[in-house]
């Protein structure tokens, strides 16, 4: 159960030390959607990261079935299936992301590359750069365009496509 609750979009934007730091004061509803509100990442950057309606469920059957209403969202659990402890560690996020990627044949997959899969697929969807920028937490524009390997395409530029020419 635990591993269905370590999708993708919880690495966007949060590192080991923020997952393992996620508690149910943090999950909260914004503009009619859930979110993760006021998670401060590195260099103390302070961000809201939206959260599928999916991965609301997915977090909801987690707690209910972990039996937890407060504290710290994400708990061990034992080899009986039962969560225990207060909280996870960034270790254990490490080790459970690394289990679950080798049970699909993904050797060498860490936390981080979710967080990158996750930002490239936003943009393959047509995410607005800006919007994944604040989905990272990057403070500049560049940082993310370097991030998902953005090159400015000539050829096919973006500006060719709005429709503006002058009368003939």
């Amino acid at each position: 159960m635990i591993g269905r609750c370590f999708p993708s979009y919880w690495h966007v934007g949060s590192d080991d030390r923020e997952l393992a730091e996620l508690t149910f004061g943090h999950l909260q509803q914004r503009e009619g959607h859930w979110a993760i509100v006021d998670l401060s990442g590195k260099a103390g950057h302070v961000r809201t990261i939206p959260v599928p309606d999916w991965g609301h469920c997915l977090l909801n059957e987690w707690t209910q079935a972990a039996g937890i209403e407060s504290g710290k969202l994400f708990r061990r659990v034992s080899s009986a299936g039962r969560a225990w402890g207060e909280a996870v560690t960034e270790k254990l996020v490490w080790h459970v992301v690394k289990e679950f990627a080798a049970k699909i044949g993904f050797t060498k997959l860490a936390p981080h590359d979710l967080r990158r899969s996750c930002a490239r697929l936003c943009r393959a969807s047509g995410g607005e750069l800006e919007q994944i920028q604040f989905l990272l937490g990057h403070v500049s524009v560049q940082t993310t365009e370097r991030y998902l390997g953005c090159t400015q395409r000539i050829s096919s530029a973006v500006n060719d496509r709005i429709g503006m020419q002058p009368a003939p």
